[in-house]
């Protein structure tokens, strides 16, 4: 009971994020008012973003051990913290775990993925990433925190008939917890993004509260395709611990929209006067906020977040080499996909073969400057298999939910001002995330893209966060920290005492 009788007295509850990526639950959990203490993280890059902005107090050199990248399955809990705090007993340093495991076996466009690389109709099964969350219990059985947020996609509900949420509760309640999970829609919360994700959490037993889930603070109707995915799930794989979601209504807070999200940002041209190149794209350049221009309730958020203000600018606003698009780009309207963008490719591509025969110039269809005409203008992708891969942003809409497919091509986020006509910079993928602007990322475009897709939006990661520690306090556990008390960038733990959870 050491843990509980320490929160009880006031001390800050400590967190380890597993498979935490760049650290979209730590740094709502920071900001809820946690103490972040350490992550384990496989992807190099991911680690050290997460060291930078978690860990960047502590000095350089305790930054590098920070963001060392580890494997969690071959890495036991102990030999983790004792490699960050040498000096602790690593049973009495953690409160908290959280943690996603990767998802992409879960996801059905990860399925379609393993079929196609393994040749069989049930690759997924066999995917070893489907069975990390065994790791994750493991080192909740081990550690014994006093509570757990687990997060995954919808498709967990279902996979491959097995319903993997409930199956973790069973588990977790035969450690001593009380669980409940829910599927959560960001953009409820928000983030400007229609973003919907299983959540469980769990509570010890010994604290005597229920898990509880955050109460929606915004409202949108959301899209049809968001309520059919919840409505089938549920049919075939609602469990014990399914707790219906929080109702929201109309009553609340507009959902934050594309425009408010990113319309105070500096707008990028030098594309359309070929000053931007192929290859590696820095996110390093420096670029201050433009003047007058509306700057909403999100946007002044997002510039000031506590501990992570930004200094009157934003760096990481690269985009991608896109020479062939950018008149596709400009055309489209808001809320047309690939269909709508394949036509205005046709469209374009015969105003070109009709300027050139007006300059004299008769193209023979099939020959070889007439299939180089068509290549250098319309994009090669079937429109009819092919209906999503492009989408231009609605600017009075939330966005559609960004994937860590962003760090292969950003066509499903087309920028919605058709004289920027291109496709969103990785600073803007940041804050339809609502990572702050002086949260930084490491490496260059893709692997900034890949970490921020990965994410759990740092704002609904907050509510959930706060929900975890109302339950805290509920059970008397006196958690009165905020994260402005204690600045940000902020690793490292008190001193533990001598007995257990």
């Amino acid at each position: 009971m050491y843990k509980i009788e320490r929160l009880a007295r006031g001390e800050q509850p400590r967190v380890l994020d597993l498979f935490s990526g760049c650290g979209g639950l730590s740094l709502g959990f920071h900001s809820a008012g946690f103490q972040i203490i350490g992550n384990v993280e496989i992807d190099p890059l991911a680690a050290r973003t997460y060291a930078r902005n978690f860990h960047a107090s502590g000095g350089k050199e305790q930054q590098e051990l920070h963001a060392r990248p580890r494997d969690i399955t071959c890495l036991e809990p102990e030999d983790c913290l004792r490699e960050l705090y040498p000096n602790e007993e690593p049973a009495l340093l953690v409160d908290v775990i959280v943690g996603g495991p990767p998802c992409q076996a879960f996801a059905r466009i990860g399925r379609a993925k393993l079929r196609e690389v393994a040749g069989h109709p049930h690759a997924f099964k066999m995917d070893p990433r489907a069975t990390l969350y065994l790791r994750f219990l493991h080192y909740v059985r081990i550690l014994q925190p006093v509570a757990i947020l687990m997060e995954n996609v919808p498709d967990i509900l279902n996979y491959a008939g097995r319903n993997i949420p409930q199956e973790i509760c069973n588990i977790l309640e035969k450690l001593g917890y009380v669980c409940s999970y829910t599927l959560l829609n960001a953009v409820h919360y928000g983030v400007p993004q229609m973003r919907e994700r299983m959540f469980l959490i769990g509570l010890a037993r010994e604290l005597d509260v229920e898990p509880e889930f955050p109460s929606a603070t915004h409202w949108i109707d959301l899209p049809a395709g968001y309520e059919m995915t919840r409505r089938a799930l549920k049919q075939v794989a609602r469990g014990n611990n399914y707790v219906e979601p929080p109702a929201g209504n109309f009553c609340l807070k507009n959902a934050v929209t594309v425009r408010e999200a990113i319309g105070d940002l500096p707008v990028i041209t030098a594309h359309l006067e070929g000053k931007l190149g192929l290859g590696p794209k820095p996110l390093t350049v420096y670029m201050p906020y433009p003047d007058n221009v509306d700057v909403s309730e999100y946007a002044r958020l997002m510039r000031n977040w506590p501990g992570f203000e930004s200094s009157g600018g934003i760096y990481d606003h690269v985009i991608r080499y896109l020479p062939r698009d950018y008149p596709i780009f400009k055309r489209m309207k808001p809320g047309e996909e690939y269909p709508e963008a394949y036509c205005r490719a046709l469209e374009i591509f015969k105003e070109k073969l009709e300027q050139l025969r007006r300059a004299g110039e008769v193209i023979e269809e099939g020959s070889e400057r007439y299939r180089w005409l068509m290549a250098t203008t319309v994009p090669p992708y079937d429109p009819e298999k092919f209906p999503n891969k492009w989408r231009k942003l609605e600017p009075d809409m939330p966005a559609r939910t960004l994937t860590a497919h962003i760090s292969k091509d950003t066509y499903s986020h087309i920028h919605y001002d058709s004289m920027q006509a291109r496709t969103i910079s990785v600073r803007e993928a940041a804050r339809l995330q609502s990572f702050p602007d002086g949260f930084r990322f490491e490496g260059t475009m893709n692997p900034a893209f890949r970490q921020i897709g990965n994410a759990v939006p740092p704002l609904l990661a907050k509510a959930i966060a706060g929900t975890i520690l109302a339950c805290l306090q509920k059970s008397g556990c006196r958690t009165e920290y905020t994260a402005a008390s204690h600045g940000a960038h902020a690793g490292g733990t008190q001193r533990a005492g001598t007995a257990a959870f």
